[in-house]
């Protein structure tokens, strides 16, 4: 009983972190600590991703799918053509 109410808790935690990040990232169009700075080219993309991937706990497979595709579009730098 004891571990699946610090489980419970461990989820519920990641759940809020996972908001407040997501929000962050789709409102400011930045993401926090200077790593994910560096790797994630497109924030306000990534933070939707992160917003669907906490949301998919109270819906669909699908919904968990399609965040993880935008949190992948939100990492790719976009193309520059230098000719």
């Amino acid at each position: 009983m004891g571990a699946a109410f610090v489980l419970w808790g461990v989820a519920v935690w990641l759940q809020l972190v996972g908001t407040v990040v997501g929000v962050r990232a789709l409102v400011l169009g930045r993401v926090p600590g200077r790593r994910l700075q560096r790797y994630v080219a497109q924030p306000r993309v990534w933070g939707a991703g992160v917003l669907l991937l906490v949301a998919c706990v109270f819906s669909s497979v699908t919904v968990a799918v399609i965040g993880a595709g935008l949190i992948a579009l939100g990492h790719v730098r976009t193309p520059t053509f230098d000719y």
